[in-house]
């Protein structure tokens, strides 16, 4: 410091502060030689508090008003007493101020996400981010454990041992909260009142105090929001026939977007699909809005024999065995097309309902017609 800082030591001083950084937290009195003089008036504004710190010892804290201060340095005596220590006084004294105005512009989020159990889906990876805010509760404290002697303490110095600290406690708050992972959007205020009381507890030695945290968002993997995108869907359709008409009409628009054989094939089977299901839902209805008819008095007479058919017979299905695969099942009719394909012959084997094993064809009676035209297997050629 030049002359005229000396001259001004001499005098008595009114220390005050008035703060226009919005960051700092903690500023020195800049006083020549760290003197302060004996008388000196003392301004607190509110929103902040003064920390006396005599002859390297704390010795008050201030709140806020007027004050004088005593100490051991006179004006001008006390330099002149100082000339054994190079014309400095060994009476040192210094004032801190504190703010005690919350801090809001403080930032956290998780860097890697946290593992969650949840009993509707696992494990379950999660992220958040969010504000908080700051708030110095004991000066004394603050200036032991964490500025010591800097003459400017501000809130970049603080704010990432804040984060690290809200980072490690979040895990455990989400885990002793309880709340199922499809629940944590409506429980995020009372998740962030318990983080704010647990780190509170956790700074106090520091004298710090989180009187608010804000959890803005909590976000889950990509592949953990399209199972409950599709769970949400499920339930709005409401049971596994509607979600699966729903399914089969997203379909449709994918096989137009994506013409040629396997598109078509795709578009034709859901459509037919959806028709059928369709036509079994009309048919339903219909069937669900005729009354049904009342029971007559008296029971109707039994028709005359003679004017009731007889059912018609039903036709054997056939099942044939071709290159060690089983086809079928096929009428009679089916049948004679493939002996004309060449897949029937006289040694194929074949099975129809009621017979114990497979036969060759030609061992069952009811095919000798279609294999009249048939030539038996050559004989072995010498």
């Amino acid at each position: 410091m030049g002359l005229m800082d000396r001259i001004r030591g001499e005098f008595i001083d009114i220390i005050e502060w008035t703060d226009d950084s919005r960051d700092t937290i903690v500023w020195r009195f800049p006083r020549y030689g760290n003197e302060i003089k004996m008388g000196a008036r003392l301004v607190v504004r509110e929103s902040q508090v003064a920390v006396f710190v005599n002859e390297g010892r704390l010795a008050d804290v201030y709140q806020p008003g007027t004050y004088t201060l005593s100490t051991q340095n006179m004006p001008v005596l006390s330099t002149l007493k100082g000339w054994k220590h190079g014309f400095e006084s060994p009476f040192k004294a210094e004032v801190y101020f504190v703010t005690t105005r919350q801090f809001t512009d403080f930032k956290w989020g998780t860097q890697n996400p946290v593992i969650l159990r949840d009993a509707e889906f696992g494990m379950v990876r999660v992220r958040a981010f969010g504000t908080f805010a700051a708030q110095v509760v004991d000066a004394a404290a603050l200036l032991r454990e964490l500025v010591g002697t800097d003459p400017q303490f501000r809130t970049e110095e603080v704010g990432e041992h804040l984060r690290q600290l809200i980072v490690s406690k979040l895990g455990s708050a989400l885990g002793a909260a309880g709340v199922p992972l499809l629940d944590l959007a409506a429980r995020q205020d009372g998740i962030g009142q318990q983080l704010a009381k647990a780190l509170t507890l956790e700074l106090s030695a520091t004298g710090i105090a989180i009187p608010r945290f804000y959890i803005e968002n909590i976000s889950v993997p990509p592949e953990v929001e399209a199972a409950i995108d599709t769970r949400s869907r499920m339930a709005i359709t409401g049971n596994l026939d509607d979600y699966a008409k729903l399914q089969a009409a997203d379909a449709i628009p994918i096989a137009a977007a994506n013409p040629g054989t396997g598109g078509d094939a795709v578009g034709l089977g859901v459509g037919m699909a959806l028709g059928q299901r369709i036509v079994q839902s009309t048919s339903g209805a219909a069937a669900a809005a005729v009354p049904a008819p009342q029971a007559p008095a008296q029971p109707a007479p039994a028709p005359a024999p003679s004017d009731v058919p007889p059912p018609l017979p039903t036709a054997p299905r056939w099942f044939i065995a071709v290159g060690g695969q089983q086809q079928g099942p096929y009428d009679e009719g089916a049948l004679a097309g493939q002996v004309a394909a060449g897949h029937l012959t006289r040694t194929t084997l074949v099975w129809r309902s009621g017979q114990a094993a497979w036969q060759p064809a030609d061992q069952v009676p009811e095919l000798t017609s279609l294999l009249a035209d048939v030539p038996p297997p050559l004989p072995p050629q010498g």
